[in-house]
């Protein structure tokens, strides 16, 4: 199991989680609202039975009880007769106990969610509807879930943001002391080679060698230059589309199997420009390039379509190979991602880095069917 199919599993681990948590909430919230539904009825009608008494001018018992109900309720209610006119309203506020026209609206509302009146004696009824503590209760579930959700959002990015700062503090020293430790041997070694040169200046074989050796040497030392840029600012210049690409098809056509084809567009064309660090969009090209040869196990074709879309250069690279899942195409530009055996997944982590962070541009999977072959966009500012 990879690294981000790990990852990806524990989100879901998470998610069933917070279910599980929001689910034994509400239902431990939903019995105690139910308890408390039950008691605010009983609590209307000890209500109706104490106005009775107030109002019964034969009961000569003691009304401090009664009294004391009718002054604390905090259930909003309102007092109907059989014939469906309002004739009071209470807890809705001192200044609408008998606006009939604001408790028609509220007695509409209260039968509209279903609260089964109170028999008030003589044909009358009282609607009521649940106190604000009790509906407090009911969207409490949702508030906590809310709130514990925010909170672990918030930890997630955090996290994330301070190791992706991590991650890019150590390829950054990682790539800079690659290219420190490449310049001795190469430095050396082209030093050999002029000594060898001198020593069989006259022998057309050995030139012939020393001068595909030296060609290796400055692909080394382009290497070790491209290393040393990530992490810095890079001086762009403004560059043909058209060159760069044919640079690295010729490149890469010597070194890839006969069978290959490749299919870009020529020198002809009008030349269209933007700002680049020539050997930085090179390794970009390259990387997709050599993806794609791997992809297609030496036969195949590769192709670069170049179009315009306002102020932007599209440049889209495809080829015909076995193509890349789609739970896969979300992965493909974090580190450490690789279907190679002994791949070390940065290819396009830095091509990502180096397109988006330095050149101000996008680059993403168009398209990709497995069996097929994949696209890869990139999409840079024109100069």
């Amino acid at each position: 199991m990879d690294t981000y199919q790990e990852k990806s599993n524990w989100k879901i681990y998470l998610a069933i989680m917070g279910v599980l948590i929001l689910t034994a909430s509400l239902i431990y919230t939903t019995s105690v609202a139910n308890k408390l539904k039950e008691g605010e009825r009983q609590k209307i009608e000890k209500w109706i039975l104490a106005v009775e008494n107030i109002s019964d001018v034969e009961y000569l018992g003691d009304l401090t009880l009664q009294q004391k109900i009718t002054e604390n309720t905090i259930i909003p209610l309102i007092l109907v007769e059989d014939s469906g006119v309002i004739q009071m309203g209470l807890n809705y506020g001192e200044d609408k106990e008998f606006d009939f026209e604001f408790l028609q609206k509220q007695l509409n509302r209260i039968k509209a969610g279903g609260y089964a009146p109170v028999p008030a004696g003589e044909g009358n009824v009282v609607y009521y509807e649940d106190s604000s503590t009790l509906k407090m209760l009911t969207y409490f579930p949702f508030v906590q879930f809310g709130l514990i959700a925010a909170f672990v959002a918030f930890g997630y990015f955090s996290f994330s943001s301070a190791r992706s700062s991590e991650q890019n503090q150590v390829w950054v020293g990682m790539a800079k002391e690659t290219a420190h430790q490449l310049g001795t041997p190469i430095t050396a070694i082209v030093a050999w080679i002029e000594h060898l040169r001198m020593i069989h200046e006259d022998n057309e074989e050995t030139a012939e060698i020393l001068d595909e050796l030296n060609n290796d040497v400055s692909r080394l030392n382009l290497i070790a230059d491209r290393f040393s840029k990530i992490g810095a600012i890079p001086e762009l210049k403004k560059t043909n589309i058209y060159e760069e690409l044919e640079n690295m098809k010729n490149y890469m056509q010597r070194r890839a199997p006969r069978k290959m084809v490749f299919e870009f567009p020529g020198l002809e064309q009008d030349a269209l420009y933007a700002q680049l660090n020539a050997p930085l969009f090179n390794w970009v090209t390259e990387n997709l390039l050599r993806n794609a040869l791997d992809a297609m196990g030496g036969t195949g074709k590769i192709s670069a379509k170049v179009t315009e879309e306002k102020d932007f250069i599209i440049i889209d690279i495809s080829d015909t190979g076995k193509g890349i899942p789609s739970n896969k195409l979300k992965t493909v530009f974090k580190p450490g991602y690789s279907t190679k055996k002994r791949g070390w997944g940065l290819g396009l982590s830095l091509a990502k880095r180096i397109i988006e962070s330095y050149h101000s541009g996008k680059i993403f999977v168009k398209k990709s069917q497995v069996d097929e072959g994949t696209t890869f966009t990139i999409k840079l500012p024109k100069s």
